[in-house]
């Protein structure tokens, strides 16, 4: 199946689901500055799949793709920060951190397909 618009590509859905579950877990966050440049990554991975598909040109499309692995990779680096210095525990770590690993293997994959 051929995706029509950018919702129906199943790493945008769970880009989607990791910005939602980022957001929710830092909403009360007293660290501003940390809370604000993760919650920034996330949402660029999910915007930047978006945009670029929107762009309807696989050049674009692709540009726009390593941008989102780029911010995939800065969010990993933030939850390493956010383990290490007890913002979250274990087990938030080891899911936000999974899931961020698997989206930028899709990405991978769909780079690898354009």
């Amino acid at each position: 199946m051929k995706a029509e618009k950018f919702e129906d590509l199943l790493v945008w859905q769970f880009a989607r689901e990791l910005t939602v579950e980022i957001y929710r877990l830092f909403e009360h966050s007293k660290k501003y500055y940390y809370m604000d440049q993760i919650n920034r990554a996330s949402l660029s991975i999910m915007n930047n799949i978006a945009e670029g598909f929107e762009m309807r040109s696989n050049k674009d499309f692709r540009q726009f793709l390593f941008f989102a692995k780029g911010s995939s990779g800065e969010v990993r680096s933030m939850l390493h920060i956010a383990k290490d210095l007890n913002f979250i525990d274990e087990d938030q770590y080891t899911k936000l951190l999974n899931s961020s690993i698997e989206i930028s293997k899709m990405i991978s994959g769909l780079i690898s397909k354009i």
